[in-house]
């Protein structure tokens, strides 16, 4: 069974950093595309980042680019989010998510495992 486990997370006042862990279980972890997802309340999901199954490729979303960064350790089957220049907007409970690389477009259209969520929140 694949299993994500995050942590990281918590209170930050603007213009601080925050570093998101999420830690692989179950699988191969060089075979899978990563994600970083985020919900703020009242809003849809928003996609963060991704980065390929062996750290070669990144894809961020504009709203987090040039100061997010997403990366692995694939020895510690890790993804991590460094979360630098925080906005009281980046505010949200944050998802890590996987997907396997077989038969998958990238960035990746869907995921199949998700983490439980950890919560950021951004003081002003």
């Amino acid at each position: 069974q694949v299993r994500l486990e995050q942590s990281g997370g918590g209170l930050v006042q603007a213009g601080g950093s925050l570093r998101l862990s999420c830690v692989v279980s179950g699988r191969t972890f060089s075979n899978s595309h990563m994600g970083w997802f985020r919900q703020a309340p009242g809003k849809e999901r928003e996609f963060v980042a991704a980065i390929s199954r062996l750290g070669t490729t990144i894809y961020s979303g504009d709203s987090v680019k040039g100061r997010f960064t997403i990366s692995r350790d694939n020895a510690k089957s890790t993804v991590y989010l460094q979360m630098d220049s925080l906005k009281p907007e980046d505010t949200a409970v944050y998802y890590c998510a996987e997907r396997h690389h077989m038969g998958s477009a990238w960035p990746p259209a869907r995921y199949d495992y998700w983490g439980q969520g950890t919560q950021v929140t951004v003081s002003s």
